[in-house]
């Protein structure tokens, strides 16, 4: 990445779907957008045909919400395995830069057991990608409730085991989870010093990060605000991506998705 891109998640607002979604883009001098496979990896040829020809916007994907690689149930397991893959496969088939998916529950297991778990269906994961000669960053993202697997230190850890593996940090997330830290210039500072010293150059220069005003409470996230009425402190997390040069993909998922994408992107060029 040459730089910081500035995304929305799925289409814009005004948009009628993928075949003018682009333009509605350019005309907010937006860098691109999250493919939202929320609901399960399905894309028509049209789809397809209007990702392809979007010129130079940045696409990244959000794999499915039914993900959990802790599950129970071994075909709970396979079918969230599978879900991953087939995220990376659309992914290489249409151009994204990077995926991201929320990757379990602790469903009783410590922080030390689930980690060893997260290894082992990732090695999965990432052989079976590498077979296929799909080289594509995957990213488990850093989740905002305290049942979910997903502290930006276990995803550090995960991420030290494979070359093809980086966190999604999902800022809203660790500040919700977080009961309303990590809000400040200094807080934001310390996140990206961290990635830097754990993973190196290389995760700071091509973060794949998520951004929106968010709802909390002491058991973390409860749902995404658009930045006014939300607490959430995104101009100092701009300066401190300023000051760090950072470079990648940063989504905005607010409800308002391309009035708080074009905030950011604004405050951003500011700077």
């Amino acid at each position: 990445m040459d730089k910081l891109h500035f995304l929305t998640a799925g289409i814009p607002s005004n948009a009628k779907d993928y075949t003018n979604a682009f333009d509605k883009l350019d005309e907010m001098n937006l860098d691109g957008l999250e493919v939202e496979f929320v609901h399960g990896v399905r894309y028509s040829e049209k789809t397809r045909d209007a990702i392809l020809s979007r010129n130079n916007k940045i696409i990244t994907h959000h794999g499915p919400y039914y993900i959990n690689l802790n599950a129970k149930e071994e075909d709970k397991i396979e079918a969230s395995i599978k879900r991953v893959l087939d995220t990376a496969r659309a992914g290489n088939d249409l151009g994204a830069y990077s995926i991201t998916y929320h990757a379990a529950f602790y469903l009783g297991k410590s922080e030390e057991e689930l980690l060893k778990t997260m290894i082992e269906r990732h090695r999965v994961i990432t052989e079976t990608l590498q077979a296929e000669n799909i080289n594509i960053w995957i990213r488990p993202e850093t989740t905002g409730k305290k049942s979910q697997w997903g502290t930006l230190d276990e995803i550090i850890e995960l991420s030290k085991h494979f070359s093809q593996v980086l966190p999604c940090i999902d800022f809203a997330h660790i500040h919700a989870r977080e009961n309303g830290k990590f809000n400040t210039y200094d807080e934001f500072c310390g996140i990206l010093e961290k990635l830097g010293n754990e993973l190196g150059e290389i995760a700071l220069n091509n973060l794949h990060g998520h951004v929106a005003g968010i709802e909390y409470s002491d058991k973390g996230e409860k749902k995404h605000l658009i930045f006014e009425e939300s607490d959430f402190n995104y101009k100092d997390l701009l300066k401190a991506m300023k000051k760090f040069d950072i470079k990648g993909a940063l989504v905005c998922e607010s409800p308002n998705i391309e009035v708080d994408t074009k905030i950011l992107k604004d405050y951003w060029e500011s700077l």
